[in-house]
């Protein structure tokens, strides 16, 4: 689904909500939940799922055409664990 089709839906949804509104309300939640990550925060949303970061360590490398050696950075990834309603509806 793309950000788009989001606004569509909640649109068809909602009649006396206008496009521009309907985009607005998108762009909060998805700011919201951006920043949240941002500080390193999580994200829980019943019966839908947890965003939260994963921090992974420096570690040894190699390019594997040239055979250099060299050292990863420190980073985080998003991490997402499905909850219980939504693997309840997948699973139906």
């Amino acid at each position: 689904m793309l950000r788009s089709d989001l606004i569509q839906s909640l649109n068809k949804d909602f009649p006396d909500l206008s496009f521009n509104d309907a985009s607005h309300c998108v762009a909060l939640i998805l700011n919201a939940m951006t920043h949240q990550l941002a500080q390193k925060g999580r994200i829980e949303i019943r019966d839908f799922g947890n965003f939260d970061l994963k921090h992974h360590a420096p570690r040894q490398a190699h390019n594997p055409k040239t055979g250099e050696k060299l050292v990863t950075e420190a980073k985080y990834a998003i991490r997402f664990k499905m909850g219980k309603g939504l693997k309840d509806r997948l699973n139906a």
